[in-house]
């Protein structure tokens, strides 16, 4: 049985793995890394921290043997020229992250790359390739915007009635370059120009690279997809709370894990005292 498992495990095609970041994620960051070297069944060709370049986060590239890459430098706009936020709110930095991930088929060298959030961590063994078969992680809720922009960007409907927004998906590169491609022949500019066009700026949930990709990808090759149920725990942890014995116990019950610390998003205003 051992055997066997292996020898599937063994032709499973190399991927790359993305994870944008920056340096409030530096507590879980490297627990992410950990797991994915442990549960991800395929050969890994390099892990490619997209980040702003800051000391320990370069620190922590070189002790996990992970490439650094400069955010500024995947794309041709970089988070300065993304303006998306409230009196309350500010989701420039999470637009940001979803874009440096759709561009992912610019950085990395194999066919396929998984991208994941710098807060989730996996817990059990992933495989994301059955023989021609591409597998997702769903579920069965989702943001409604995410739709009204899909159906702006793309001109139909979502194809898949699961939700593809589970933290982390595997890419075929040379679909991500033809998703991008189909953006920018309906829309005449380019593919994250006419995400940022789509959108409903005043809603703070109003694209997903995940929902696009996924529903792209169904509305031609359902039949060559996988969707499991993504079994995804949203927990507040301390680094000193997530024991071996802690992730045993989950393991039993989930996926992964998302340690999110989603009051990044929210501003705060300064009392000022004379």
């Amino acid at each position: 049985m051992f055997m066997q498992i292996k020898e599937e495990i063994s032709k499973t095609p190399q991927i790359d793995v993305l994870i944008p970041a920056i340096e409030k994620d530096l507590g879980t960051l490297p627990l992410v890394i950990d797991a994915v070297r442990k549960y991800v069944k395929h050969p890994i060709g390099e892990i490619i921290i997209v980040a702003p370049r800051k000391q320990r986060i370069l620190d922590l590239c070189e002790r996990k043997g992970c490439r650094f890459v400069h955010e500024d430098t995947v794309l041709p706009i970089t988070k300065k020229d993304i303006h998306y936020q409230s009196k309350t709110w500010d989701r420039t930095g999470w637009l940001y992250q979803q874009l440096l991930k759709l561009n992912g088929d610019t950085l990395c060298t194999s066919n396929y790359y998984m991208v994941i959030d710098a807060d989730t961590v996996l817990v059990r063994p992933h495989v994301f390739k059955v023989g021609d078969k591409t597998v997702f992680y769903c579920r069965n809720w989702s943001q409604g915007e995410y739709f009204n922009t899909y159906r702006k960007l793309m001109g139909r409907n979502r194809s898949a009635r699961l939700s593809f927004v589970t933290h982390y998906m595997l890419f075929e590169r040379s679909k991500v370059k033809q998703l991008k491609q189909t953006i920018e022949s309906k829309h005449k500019s380019s593919w994250y120009s006419a995400i940022m066009k789509s959108m409903n700026k005043s809603k703070q949930f109003a694209f997903s690279e995940f929902e696009t990709y996924g529903n792209f990808l169904y509305a031609s090759e359902a039949h060559k997809m996988i969707l499991k149920p993504a079994m995804n725990k949203s927990l507040h942890l301390s680094n000193s709370q997530i024991t071996p014995s802690r992730m045993s116990s989950l393991a039993k019950r989930y996926r992964s894990i998302s340690l999110h610390k989603r009051k990044g998003y929210v501003k705060t205003h300064r009392l000022v005292t004379q």
